[in-house]
């Protein structure tokens, strides 16, 4: 006869973090799961850009004729509106990073919002790297010289 267990100790590796605001818990990767990579996505950056998305998807649908008339609607600031639209200026791969949780140092909400280049390369030397940014140049170069000419 086996004898009745009274309790159950679980051990889950976790560390907590702090960030401005607020705590995070962030579980340790266990044995299995070694090959994994790490990702620290900004949920403040993130919910940015979807907003931010959303809103010039109304713009281009017509359901507003202006950012007056939406930013009134949504009731939000105008000046706040504008600055959120042009988060959708950014480089693909700049999006891509931030929504992976791979976006480099310097990028956060507050940076973003002081505004930031209109070119794509530009953006992409200043935030992610010359090395990088040369990289994803060279790429482009190969497949536009690979193409047929009338997908140029």
């Amino acid at each position: 006869m086996t004898m009745p267990v009274s309790h159950v100790t679980v051990r889950v590796p976790l560390t907590i973090r702090r960030r401005p605001g607020r705590r995070t818990m962030v579980s340790l990767p266990f044995e299995d799961t070694a090959g994994r990579i790490s990702t620290k996505a900004d949920p403040a950056l993130v919910k940015a850009l979807a907003r931010a998305f959303r809103y010039q998807k109304l713009l281009d649908e017509g359901r507003y004729a202006s950012i007056s008339e939406m930013a009134a609607a949504e009731k939000i600031e105008r000046g706040y509106l504008g600055t959120l639209l042009r988060l959708t200026l950014l480089a693909p791969e700049l999006v891509e990073a931030i929504l992976n949780g791979r976006q480099p140092e310097g990028v956060t909400l507050p940076r973003l919002l002081e505004g930031v280049p209109v070119g794509w390369g530009v953006q992409r030397s200043a935030f992610l790297g010359a090395a990088r940014a040369a990289i994803f140049q060279l790429k482009n170069w190969r497949l536009s010289a690979s193409a047929p000419s009338g997908l140029k």
